[in-house]
């Protein structure tokens, strides 16, 4: 991956350099093409307008010693012709040759010079600039400088040696910077690739029939990718199966224990129950204090069961999942119904305030019933005589929330998020209770797309909110 990196990252800098050092050099060839051409132009201007002169004064001597005067200075060859192109001036040009008799004939019908190319370090060595001597349709003459490019060819590879340099010390910038960027972003996901690695050593190998059925395509398998990257997803494949797999081996060792330990407890139950007759009056307190905690045992073992199967995705029917729905309103009347009795009874009073006819949830209402009687257990246990404890049901786009809350005797600021944490028991539940039903009931919740917080109610009491996701009416 960092290969592939680095070359893209240097294709992308060779790319930026280029598009910036070609044009520069390209402006400065053309600009000291230029340069060139117009001083020569000015001299052959110079000269015609001599020849002019020399043609209508009829004596070329003083044309002739300028030429040769330009020649010695410059060594650059000057050839001035008249009319009928006999030479009138020649600074040391060939006239045999075909592109100076070109030039001139060209020039001595007046027409348009032909237009010079970009000048290069490796170009021609000399340039013909050729001017007619007269004006408009009268010519009198041509005049031709055979210009050298030396000078101007050195100046284009001197300039174009310092843009190479400038472009090359960008190159090598760029690389460092790229070796760094890719050290920067690389070295997290080595680390990190490392880190998961050696953790999935460390884990237990999922079993046979787990890899079969459970583990699911890996991601490089269908959007394959870089190496390292395919590595590290190979991996967590890996680590997320294995980690699964122990979750799962943990719940159900839970599980077989639970049930395991319920068949030795119901039948110490029954032994209780068969010598409570024989039990002398003295020690009737312990038998009864035995057989309460026989009886918490049970109890705590049971929601131990009821536990596993809420944290247990496997437990359910994922298509009965899908399927599931009910009228939380109509679930919340029964509730009301089942209830009332057992808040009369506590000298406390329930009322229920739905906010709407019908509020449909993706949930059974069988698994709904089993999560608000938590609630309702609890505040008809704790909440305390005089008490009053309500059901809200309140439908929003998507959600549905229900809320049972009370204005009783409530809980610590310090223990509302510890009541949703497994055995933990609030200091207000005096007697009874094993910790076990709001992590059951908030299970439930979350197996389902759904929550389950608890929150204080001012000035004093407790509320329970249970959010589920809607369920579409048909």
């Amino acid at each position: 991956m960092r290969r592939r990196l680095l070359i893209a990252l240097t294709v992308f800098a060779a790319i930026a350099v280029l598009a910036f050092a070609v044009p520069l050099s390209l402006t400065v060839a053309t600009s000291r093409t230029q340069q060139l051409m117009l001083a020569r132009s000015g001299d052959a201007d110079r000269f015609a307008t001599l020849a002019a002169a020399a043609a209508g004064a009829g004596d070329s001597r003083a044309l002739s010693d300028e030429v040769v005067r330009y020649h010695e200075l410059y060594g650059e060859n000057v050839l001035v012709v008249d009319a009928k192109g006999t030479t009138t001036a020649n600074g040391g040009a060939n006239i045999d040759e075909p592109d100076i008799a070109t030039a001139v004939a060209a020039a001595r019908r007046n027409q348009r010079p032909r237009a010079v190319g970009q000048l290069t370090p490796w170009g021609a060595p000399t340039m013909l600039i050729a001017r007619p001597v007269g004006t408009g349709v009268q010519v009198s003459g041509a005049v031709v400088i055979e210009a050298s490019t030396a000078r101007a060819r050195a100046d284009i590879a001197r300039t174009w040696a310092l843009i190479a340099l400038g472009g090359a010390f960008a190159m090598t910038l760029f690389t460092l910077l790229a070796l760094t960027l890719s050290r920067w972003v690389l070295r997290p996901l080595a680390a990190l690739s490392h880190a998961v690695a050696d953790l999935t050593a460390t884990l237990p190998k999922p079993r046979a029939e787990t890899v079969a059925a459970e583990r699911p395509a890996s991601i490089a398998t269908h959007h394959g990718g870089p190496p390292e990257m395919r590595a590290l997803a190979e991996s967590f494949d890996a680590m997320a199966l294995a980690v699964a797999d122990s979750v799962d081996a943990q719940r159900q060792l839970v599980a077989d224990t639970a049930h395991a330990m319920r068949n030795p407890l119901a039948a110490l139950t029954i032994r209780l129950d068969s010598l409570e007759h024989a039990i002398p009056g003295n020690a009737a307190k312990a038998f009864r204090g035995a057989s309460a905690e026989v009886e918490r045992l049970t109890s705590l073992l049971d929601g131990l069961l009821a536990l596993a199967a809420a944290e247990t995705p496997a437990a359910f029917d994922a298509a009965g999942l899908a399927d599931d729905h009910c009228d939380a309103v109509q679930v919340v009347a029964d509730r009301f119904d089942a209830w009332t009795s057992a808040y009369a009874a506590a000298g406390q009073e329930l009322r229920v305030n739905p906010s709407a006819d019908h509020a449909d949830v993706a949930v059974s209402a069988d698994v709904l019933a089993q999560i608000l009687d938590v609630p309702l257990s609890n505040s008809c246990r704790y909440a305390g005589p005089g008490s009053r404890t309500e059901l809200v049901v309140a439908a929003e786009p998507g959600w549905v929330t229900l809320t049972v809350h009370d204005d009783g005797a409530g809980v610590g600021a310090d223990e509302i998020d510890r009541l949703t944490t497994r055995f933990f028991r609030g200091s207000t539940a005096v007697s009874g209770g094993s910790g076990l039903g709001l992590p059951i009931a908030a299970a439930l919740a979350q197996a389902r797309g759904g929550t389950l917080t608890v929150a204080p109610v001012h000035p004093n009491g407790l509320a329970v909110h249970i959010r589920l996701p809607a369920a579409s009416r048909p």
